[in-house]
């Protein structure tokens, strides 16, 4: 099936009890079983297993054309689960330009258990190669990147991690509509499903897919140990915004593009940070291994912070919030919420500065947007 068929049908069919088309929610906390060690149908305890969530990660494995998928309370509860992988010693490698979040576990939890972390000023095959040391047992990756929207080449980083090295890429910005990294190599693929996966702000998720069944059993563990798992209604929900993915992305894409365009020909803006553009450093990569561009586009000021603040408080259908990948337009300063765990002279340093403002546009008309941002644009002139 193609990807916005899988996204409707796969993991989803109708309820054999009662014909319900659509999934049920399985508001349960437990489940009668049998007799001693007979599990009706499967099924023991919530946190376990839940119809519910178990429709929700067949769905996800197929979206990502991965075997296995893994459902979590959070996108970071899902990245605890794969760090929850290694061992006191072992070594991973990410960009200076990391998710906050990804950063923050990295550098002030995980680091106290021994797991070192190096973030990297490279985004190609041969700085990852040249840095990979006897130590290192995970590469950590975003492709594009938040919020500075670089891109890696995937399928070249693949080729040369190692057999002993884990290769694991958030594909939160781009979706499964637009990019499979499975597909060129990558052992797992991690999601934060609070953005483009549910789609409409309303719900916090993350899951994980991987053709491995080692790394699916012992992230597998993980989740029933940890407990991190979503509720069936959160589930539902996420399931449900699945099923429209494959016509919001193309709508975010065609958005994208023109709010890009008015950015480009404004004289208050510094520069402009969209994959999609051809003059973007990683374009041609882009190209190769993904099959559109998200909403997502960063781009910086002249002026600084006051500048910055004149935008955001002209805005009037762009709102001014966290998240990303939701039907509405957001507009968000990195410096002082995404990315505030990172101290100011490293967000600085890698480009993450206070000029720095990055849009997810939505799926309203493309005229108001581009109006919205003109008027805005024209405040700060």
């Amino acid at each position: 099936m193609k990807p916005a068929t899988r996204y409707i049908h796969e993991g989803q069919a109708p309820d054999p009890v009662t014909g319900s088309v659509t999934v049920p929610i399985t508001l349960t906390a437990t489940f009668q079983q049998d007799g001693v060690d007979k599990p009706r149908g499967g099924w023991e305890y919530g946190r376990t297993g839940n119809p519910s969530r178990i429709s929700l990660e067949k769905s996800l494995a197929a979206a990502e054309n991965g075997a296995f998928g893994l459902c979590f309370a959070s996108g970071s509860a899902a990245t605890a689960a794969v760090f929850n992988l290694l061992r006191p010693g072992d070594e991973v490698l990410a960009t200076t330009d990391v998710y906050g979040g990804t950063w923050r576990l990295l550098s002030k939890v995980y680091e106290k258990y021994g797991i070192t972390a190096r973030f990297l000023n490279a985004h190609t095959q041969e700085g990852f190669q040249a840095a990979i040391t006897d130590r290192t047992r995970l590469i950590w990756v975003e492709s594009p990147t938040n919020p500075l929207l670089n891109i890696i080449d995937i399928a070249g980083i693949a080729r040369i991690k190692g057999r002993e090295v884990l290769f694991v890429v958030d594909n939160t910005f781009a979706s499964p509509y637009f990019q499979t990294p499975l597909d060129l190599g990558a052992d797992i693929v991690v999601h934060s499903t609070t953005k483009y996966i549910s789609g409409h702000s309303d719900v916090i998720g993350g899951a994980l897919v991987t053709n491995r069944r080692d790394l699916y059993d012992s992230c597998k563990f993980y989740q029933n140990a940890a407990g991190g798992v979503p509720s069936p209604f959160d589930c539902f929900l996420t399931q449900r915004g699945l099923k429209t993915l494959a016509v919001r992305m193309e709508r975010h894409q065609s958005n994208a593009f023109a709010v890009a365009g008015e950015l480009l020909k404004a004289q208050a803006v510094q520069k402009v940070y969209f994959p999609g553009l051809k003059d973007h450093p990683g374009h041609a990569v882009a190209v190769a291994q993904m099959r559109g561009f998200p909403g997502m586009l960063s781009f910086t000021l002249k002026g600084g912070r006051p500048s910055v603040e004149r935008f955001v408080q002209s805005l009037s259908i762009f709102t001014f919030a966290e998240s990303l990948g939701g039907v509405e337009s957001l507009a968000c300063h990195p410096s002082t919420m995404t990315h505030a765990a990172i101290p100011i002279a490293d967000r600085e340093r890698i480009g993450i500065s206070e000029s720095l403002i990055r849009l997810s546009v939505g799926i309203e008309d493309p005229e108001d947007l581009v109006e919205d941002i003109t008027r805005a644009l024209l405040s700060v002139r």
